[in-house]
């Protein structure tokens, strides 16, 4: 499809037209607050701060105190000294990370009373939005020019050099922490480079026990009334100049240049709130034909997979501590969107959402009739959608079922190695390869992988799938099941994990002693590795030459709904970059009869508990601190403790840990989930029902006050009261 660049300009131009969108929905960039005139709507909403109090290029800003925690969070900063604030859930693989059954920080909590105390955990960064450059008559000009497609120019490949070839040229090459990276927005309409600054020395400094960060469990995940204390905290250390560095003794807290002043002034129905965050991923742009293949080709194999082998893990977690600290995480990653996923085809069906997808684009026919560059765009991408759902759906299925629900294998590309070493007499290649292999074997059999456990979900896992696909969409490895073990998937994953090389240390080291063609040719886990990750290649494969034009298809469709919508300004789906959401704290009615307060309190935390569910454990100290009302200066006017409250936010993942904001720019709170009858929300902001479920900042410093006895950390911060 050829497309008028010189036009796609003035109409992505012209998409930034000042209006009024509907107040609460949309994942704003901060770089267009100023051209989009959302400051004006926010002020009109409680907004007491300027454009660039908010998002300065040229100065601080509340930009500078919000930054990417870990890998797919979004964390604070709360004190002069690197503090940070996140959810208890995000830093959960680091607190498991530093537990053991001798310290269980997962059931105890952890509270550093000293900067000696902290601890160190590997492999966690912290990364700032240190620039933001708009790149898109770069990227244009490249197309124009023949160096690239409009196809290529949205890859990862092009957009990664681009990035690297950008930084290279900047004023910013070579200084320490500094990395680059290039996204398209607008389906490719725009394009920016942002610029992060990035520490790798964050210690963990609290966490409360997971009997108050967890609270609810899975039964309380993504619903309302919430009463879950999820916060932890961290601290950035950097060299003796502040700069980035590797962790050292000599490193000292970060002197951070912005921090957030905190409010326990209280809050009232309707109240200002904003969110500056990181969202992860949305799809508010797609077609009705593409929310059924959502529905029925992702969602549904993530609850029938997922739900399978959280089953299996939860029966061995509860029988050991040892088990449940190892796969503490994982079973909290996964059962995470496996709920998500029930309750998004859900709220799918409840808010009528394939037919809101259908008057959208039955408006957008009568608007693109006459306009060859939109005209006949859905039907095309419907008709690529068509062809490709049931390869998506067996790719997922697949990828669930086997990629990563089952963690054993064998890594045949390094087995084909070794063998062609041996065949062809290569000694130098041999050794590396064994090396290979030695290292594979170590990197999974780590502290937090059990053989047995992991046995157990794939004999699970391989009859699952089977149910779930018919038996030509299955990996060929199934025909072995059926032809060698008379369709006994129990003694055909035994033969794996008890005879493949890398199922335990003696079997390694007999191959390491005497390496041959004939052991690695019957090594049943390099089989069955093969015949997976080939149905896999060939799946996607093929998946993408279905697919093939479908992004240049988006491209149109969404900058002629943007032009369509003219002078509603628009924003872009999210992609894990920074963007600013504001609404106001609000009740909500579910359904008929039913009304939501706007804010939970420790009642209810009584309410809940149960002493014979680990979800619903309430710590004896906690219990006796709310039975007294011993709350200090964090109660509510009536004496009572509040600890989640609701506000009409626009987030999705990646949002876990963001600042809740005043109008002020004081932190009130930390935004943790969405509510339960809105998680069709990613895919269709429903003004009415969606809501933001944030921990009250109140209940935070409570908890860390008078359960964790961290005043010395208070201290540091700013409490406005």
């Amino acid at each position: 499809m050829k497309v008028n660049i010189k036009k796609c300009l003035i109409i992505a131009a012209a998409a930034l037209i000042a209006g009024s969108a509907r107040a609460d929905e949309g994942m704003w960039l901060l770089q267009l607050l100023k051209q989009q005139n959302s400051i004006d709507m926010m002020k009109k909403q409680g907004l007491k701060l300027e454009a660039d109090d908010l998002y300065n290029p040229n100065g601080v800003s509340l930009k500078d105190a919000v930054g990417i925690f870990g890998g797919g969070c979004t964390g604070e900063i709360i004190s002069p000294e690197g503090l940070i604030l996140t959810n208890h859930h995000c830093g959960y693989a680091s607190i498991q990370q530093h537990s053991s059954v001798e310290h269980d920080y997962l059931t105890d909590g952890f509270w550093a009373k000293s900067r000696a105390e902290e601890l160190p955990t590997k492999g966690l960064k912290f990364r700032f939005v240190h620039r933001i450059v708009d790149i898109t008559d770069l990227v244009n000009e490249k197309i124009r020019s023949g160096e690239t497609t409009e196809e290529k120019a949205m890859t990862f490949p092009f957009l990664n050099k681009m990035a690297k070839a950008e930084l290279a040229k900047s004023d910013l090459n070579g200084k320490p922490g500094i990395e680059a990276r290039a996204l398209p927005f607008y389906a490719g309409n725009k394009f920016y480079l942002i610029y992060y600054k990035v520490y790798s020395d964050v210690r963990m400094v609290a966490a409360p026990p997971s009997s108050v960060g967890k609270f609810g469990g899975e039964t309380d995940n993504w619903m309302w009334p919430r009463h879950t204390g999820d916060f932890s905290m961290f601290r950035i250390y950097a060299d003796k100049n502040g700069e980035p560095a590797e962790y050292s003794a000599d490193n000292v807290p970060l002197q951070t240049p912005k921090y957030l002043p905190i409010s326990i002034k209280g809050l009232n129905e309707g109240d200002y709130a904003m969110i500056m965050g990181f969202p992860g991923s949305t799809e508010r742009y797609l077609t009705q034909s593409e929310v059924k293949q959502r529905m029925t080709a992702m969602n549904q194999a993530m609850i029938d997979m997922r739900g399978a082998r959280l089953e299996v893990l939860r029966k061995y977690m509860e029988a050991s501590d040892k088990t449940r600290i190892q796969y503490a995480n994982k079973f909290a990653g996964s059962s995470n969107y496996w709920k998500n996923s029930i309750g998004m085809n859900k709220a799918i069906i409840d808010n009528n959402v394939l037919t809101t997808k259908a008057e959208i684009e039955q408006k957008y026919a009568a608007f693109a009739k006459g306009k060859p560059e939109y005209e006949g765009v859905v039907e095309k991408i419907n008709a690529i959608i068509e062809q490709g759902t049931p390869t998506m759906r067996q790719l997922n299925y697949i990828s669930e079922g086997l990629q990563r629900a089952i963690e054993f294998g064998c890594p045949y590309q390094v087995m084909d190695n070794i063998k062609k070493g041996i065949e062809e007499k290569n000694d130098s290649l041999l050794q590396a390869s064994l090396t290979r292999l030695k290292e594979v074997y170590e990197q999974l059999h780590n502290k937090d992988y059990d053989h047995e456990v992991d046995r157990a979900v794939a004999k699970a896992m391989l009859p699952a799938l089977a149910q779930a696909l018919n038996a030509d969409e299955l990996p060929d490895f199934y025909q072995t099941i059926e032809k060698d073990f008379k369709g006994d998937y129990d003694a055909y994953v035994d033969n794996i994990y008890d005879n493949s090389i890398l199922a335990n240390q003696e079997n390694l080291d007999k191959f390491l002693k005497k390496p041959t063609v004939k052991a690695i040719e019957r090594d049943p886990a390099t089989a069955y590795s093969r015949s997976k990750l080939n149905k896999l290649q060939e799946l996607r494969k093929l998946y993408n030459e279905q697919n093939e034009g479908i992004e240049l298809l988006h491209k149109a469709y969404i900058r002629g709904l943007n032009e369509m919508n003219q002078p509603v300004p628009s924003y872009p789906d999210a992609n894990f970059t920074i963007r600013l959401t504001y609404g106001n704290v609000k009740s909500y009615d579910p359904r008929d009869g039913v009304h939501y307060n706007f804010y939970t309190t420790t009642d209810g935390v009584l309410e809940k508990e149960d002493p014979t569910n680990p979800e619903f454990v309430v710590p004896a100290k906690l219990k006796e601190l709310i039975q007294k009302k011993d709350f200090g200066r964090y109660a509510m006017a009536d004496g009572s403790m509040p600890v989640c409250f609701l506000t009409t936010n626009d987030i999705t993942g990646g949002n876990s840990g963001s600042p809740v904001i005043d109008g002020e720019g004081n932190l009130i709170g930390c935004a943790f989930d969405g509510n339960w009858e809105s998680l069709s929300g990613d895919i269709n902001f429903d003004d009415n029902l969606q809501r933001c479920i944030a921990l009250d900042i109140r209940y935070m410093l409570f908890i860390l006050d008078k359960l964790g006895g961290c005043g010395h950390l208070i201290k540091e911060m700013n409490i406005v009261e």
